[in-house]
């Protein structure tokens, strides 16, 4: 098996772990409708206490995504590349040969100047 791989899924099940974790907490702020007229609300703003089982597997959890992000990124940029350049895949079209006007394929050769000379000026009024 690849490590790249392994290192992956491990990193995929720990983040599905840290949002089912998220999910499943209950928030501080949940009880707080229900709190006012009761004596709960001093709970509600008080000391919160030893963290417990969810939020320290939720930390745990954090600590792994964490820990094979930075693992991944060096699997990935320490993996041997291809010599060469993307271009050398590249298939290369034999060039297109210059379009003749009627008169050039008959040999005139007033009208094969009158060709390069408008060629010649297309040529000048390109921006570059």
């Amino acid at each position: 098996m690849n490590w790249l791989f392994l290192v992956l899924m491990i990193h995929i099940l720990a983040a599905l772990g840290i949002i089912g974790l998220v999910l499943m907490q209950h928030g501080k702020g949940a009880d707080m409708g229900a709190a006012f007229g009761s004596g709960a609300s001093g709970s509600l703003f008080g000391a919160s206490g030893s963290a417990n089982f969810l939020s320290r597997s939720t930390a745990v959890l954090a600590l792994v995504f964490f820990l094979t992000s930075l693992g991944l990124s060096q699997l990935f940029f320490s993996a041997p590349k291809s010599s060469g350049s993307i271009v050398d895949g590249v298939v290369q079209s034999a060039p297109s040969a210059p379009a003749l006007t009627p008169s050039a394929a008959t040999g005139d050769p007033a009208a094969e100047g009158e060709a390069q000379d408008a060629a010649a000026s297309r040529a000048d009024s390109i921006p570059q």
